[in-house]
């Protein structure tokens, strides 16, 4: 029975997410060992190495690319800097599934300023499952309780960063190579941190620590081509719906090697955020076929 390329598109989007988790698995394990700029750094070099390589073999270099799309790869490399930051400090004092948790909040927030910057139509039921994600947002987090944690800011400063990120890749134009944009990003991140690690100690390293910051570049390699993959094999608001996937593995490996489990009300806040983000994205998906549609009628 042959396979439809939603399905095969839905298998890499999982394998994509599965290597980022882990990837943030491998990297949550050195922290306190070994400082977060010498990570960032030595992954960086690791992964724009192999990116490199790959964007190389596609040809993803040989076009010219306008003025315009490079001011664009400028805004989305500072906005993934600033959420690599911020997203890597949440990481290293959150519990994995709640920082995840509070990632999931992306495709709503990318849907609510979609609408106010780009004017994209956004109808009362996607405005109100919306404001419902974000109440599950705030029972993740819980600012004013006394388990609130300052480095949950961290996490959704992170959100509002790859929420600009993504946008900014909306702008560019359908001729600029995904890997080019790619290969630009991680080269920007690894010299950008490695150059703040210019005036701070860096420490040795043991065999096992290596293996770790290597393995994270190998999942977050792996998770960069299944992502893309994905993203031209099936359609992309039937793929997108599975990048949800990360909230189990970040429940399972947290709680298998950190001994991390949330609490009700963050299980319940996460619940609330992924049948928000699920239901947004098959409304789009509704009003995607709506316009499809249209667009087939004959014309008058």
């Amino acid at each position: 029975m042959k396979r439809s390329d939603n399905l095969t598109g839905a298998l890499l989007m999982m394998g994509s997410i599965a290597g980022f988790t882990i990837n943030d698995t491998f990297l949550k394990l050195l922290a306190g060992n070994v400082p977060m700029f010498q990570v960032l750094f030595l992954r960086g070099a690791l992964t724009t190495g192999a990116v490199a390589v790959i964007a190389w073999r596609m040809g993803a270099f040989g076009g010219s690319v306008p003025r315009r799309d490079w001011g664009i790869m400028a805004i989305r490399t500072l906005a993934e800097v600033s959420a690599t930051y911020c997203f890597l400090t949440a990481l290293f004092h959150m519990p994995l599934a709640n920082i995840t948790a509070i990632m999931q909040a992306l495709p709503l927030s990318l849907a609510l300023v979609a609408a106010l910057v780009f004017r994209e139509p956004l109808g009362w039921r996607r405005l109100t499952a919306i404001a419902v994600g974000f109440c599950g947002v705030m029972l993740i987090v819980r600012p004013g309780s006394e388990g609130f944690n300052t480095y949950a800011l961290y996490g959704l400063a992170a959100v509002g960063c790859v929420t600009v990120r993504d946008l900014s890749t909306r702008r560019l134009s359908r001729g600029v190579p995904s890997m080019l944009v790619t290969f630009v990003t991680s080269a920007s991140v690894m010299t950008v941190f490695g150059m703040a690690g210019l005036g701070r100690e860096w420490v040795p390293m043991t065999g096992s620590e290596i293996g770790l910051i290597t393995g994270a570049a190998a999942f977050a390699i792996g998770g960069y081509v299944s992502s893309i993959m994905a993203m031209r094999i099936g359609e992309i608001t039937y793929t997108a719906q599975f990048r949800y996937t990360s909230l189990l593995w970040a429940l399972l490996l947290g709680w298998f090697i950190f001994g991390d489990w949330p609490t009700s009300l963050t299980l319940l806040g996460a619940g609330i955020v992924v049948a928000s983000g699920v239901f947004t994205l098959y409304r789009e998906a509704k009003l995607g076929l709506r316009k499809s549609g249209r667009s087939l009628l004959p014309r008058r």
